[in-house]
């Protein structure tokens, strides 16, 4: 059976997360005295991703709330520091405000998109939440381009749990091989997604290539010519392809 939607990864993805939480983290910094305090700007940023990298994990194990796990990366990003919980939401609150002062979709979004919207209906799978997903999509001027945003956060399962996946399936009332899925994680979105019984599709931005199991293309200009191409039987691993 042909594909007949997409659902989508938001988080260097579609939106560039990275640059604008390294971006933001700078300004912030800077606005807080806190420049040389780690010695380098460099060690600054890769100790908040660090952090960030740390309590997600604990995020989408269960382990810890949304609001939590966001006190807890300020607290460990500056070295366990016993902040309350209002003093730790008023510092995030401020590192925010810059973080979304540099939010931009990637280049190849909107023509993606732009080039799929005739064929394949749309929708999101996330690993955060509804209220932050939503109103990220819409200040980005993107939301109206998607049925349904499902987060993980709200539905209590987070990729790559194939629970996550067939919730979204089932919101979009599509069967999971009736369903691509496209993302910047090998394991979490790509692997996560075949295992569910979707079409996983690696977005590798950076090249670093390798997982010849995996669908892979290092840009969304690519997608339509893969969605094109590829079989569609229960091809979860059988016969991968490569673009770029």
């Amino acid at each position: 059976m042909a594909i007949r939607a997409v659902l989508w990864d938001i988080d260097d993805t579609i939106f560039d997360y990275a640059a604008a939480d390294r971006a933001g983290m700078r300004r912030h910094l800077r606005d807080e005295g806190l420049t040389g305090a780690f010695g380098t700007t460099e060690y600054a940023l890769r100790r908040w991703q660090q952090a960030t990298e740390l309590h997600w994990a604990r995020f989408s194990a269960g382990e810890t709330s949304w609001e939590e796990q966001r006190r807890d990366r300020v607290r460990t990003f500056l070295g366990d520091a016993p902040l309350e919980d209002a003093e730790a939401d008023a510092w995030f609150a401020r590192y925010l405000a810059h973080y979304e002062a540099a939010w931009a979709l990637f280049p190849d979004t909107v023509p993606a998109l732009d080039l799929l919207a005739a064929d394949y209906r749309h929708g999101v799978l996330s690993n955060s939440s509804l209220h932050n997903q939503d109103r990220k999509l819409r200040l980005l001027g993107v939301r109206d381009r998607f049925e349904a945003v499902v987060c993980a956060a709200d539905i209590g399962v987070s990729k790559p749990e194939a629970a996550a996946f067939h919730t979204a399936c089932d919101t979009l009332g599509l069967a999971p091989h009736e369903v691509a899925y496209v993302g910047d994680q090998p394991d979490t979105d790509a692997r996560g997604a075949a295992d569910a019984g979707l079409l996983g599709i690696w977005l590798d931005r950076h090249g670093r290539g390798g997982r010849p199991e995996l669908n892979r293309i290092t840009g969304l200009d690519q997608l339509p010519a893969l969605l094109r191409t590829l079989p569609r039987a229960d091809t979860r691993f059988g016969a991968p392809s490569t673009f770029g």
